[in-house]
């Protein structure tokens, strides 16, 4: 379960997701509800869209044109106030992609996440000087400073560690292809390292890593993707993409990309066989 304060990136969209929920039962569209406050229209968007925080006079204007009660007002201002907080990821966004400090606020508050990876070692599964080189072979393509390279290292270790070590963590369940265990960055040290601290994490109770192996069906040609689950809050899957990302809301593809995920699931190696697998790389990568 998420912890007691909750995520403010969660908190955000969850009070841009209540007002919208309260202005559409009043039968009000955006315009009208706009017009009424004498606001523009791309105010009320913004808010409800979570790209605009609104004040405190702004939750009680739209309070009172919605007809809220009191304990709805209430709720309003509790995640106005969580809201307001800081998060964890906001110390890197000097160095993050803005897309990626938002999920980060997300999974935050996840309950359970899919994470399918046909090319690197996950990031939550990352060994520091995997990490290192992963993010060093990005200047190829981009500029990133050195001191740019250690925010990130930093941010992708306090992300394992707010995330896979807390003290009520999410279940997390991977499905890597085995390319992404065979793809060298660094010396074979740190392949190999990387390799044993692959299965330590494997034998984590609220994890499960399988291996899609190179002779197994392929049902599925798509790139890695995440899918996010939340106790309060609609299902969301990220896409990372070479310069951008972008996030997955609509149900009815969230629904696909989890079906997506189990049938890739379906023609992985399970957990043990997948562990015998990643043991072999270990091995190999001893040389």
């Amino acid at each position: 379960m998420p912890s007691k304060q909750g995520s403010p990136t969660v908190r955000r969209l969850r009070l841009g997701q209540e007002l919208r929920l309260l202005r559409e039962r009043r039968n009000l569209t955006g315009s009208k509800a706009a017009n009424e406050l004498g606001w523009s229209p791309s105010k009320i968007s913004r808010i409800e869209a979570a790209k605009t925080m609104p004040s405190t006079e702004d939750i009680k204007a739209m309070a009172k044109l919605y007809s809220a009660d009191g304990g709805k007002i209430d709720e309003l201002f509790g995640l106005l106030r969580d809201a307001d907080q800081r998060g964890w990821w906001e110390d890197y966004e000097d160095a993050l992609p803005e897309e990626y400090t938002r999920f980060l606020g997300l999974e935050a508050e996840a309950t359970f996440q899919r994470n399918w990876e046909p090319q690197i070692v996950p990031g939550l599964l990352q060994t520091e000087d995997y990490a290192r080189e992963v993010i060093l072979a990005v200047r190829g393509i981009a500029l990133i400073t050195h001191s740019g390279v250690r925010s990130r290292v930093e941010a992708r270790l306090d992300r394992q560690r707010l995330v896979m070590h807390r003290a009520d963590p999410c279940g997390m369940r991977f499905v890597l292809d085995e390319p992404a265990l065979m793809r060298r960055f660094g010396e074979p040290s740190v392949m190999r390292e990387q390799m044993e601290h692959l299965l330590e994490l494997s034998l984590l109770p609220h994890v499960s890593v399988q291996v899609l192996p190179m002779d197994a069906l392929h049902p599925v040609n798509t790139g890695a993707f995440i899918h996010l689950k939340f106790a309060e809050f609609d299902d969301v899957v990220y896409l990372e993409q070479l310069y951008t990302a972008h996030f997955v809301e609509d149900l009815e593809r969230v629904a696909g990309y989890e079906t997506a995920f189990e049938h890739i699931r379906s023609q992985a190696l399970d957990e043990d066989e997948s562990r015998v697998l990643i043991q072999r790389k270990a091995m190999m990568w001893r040389g």
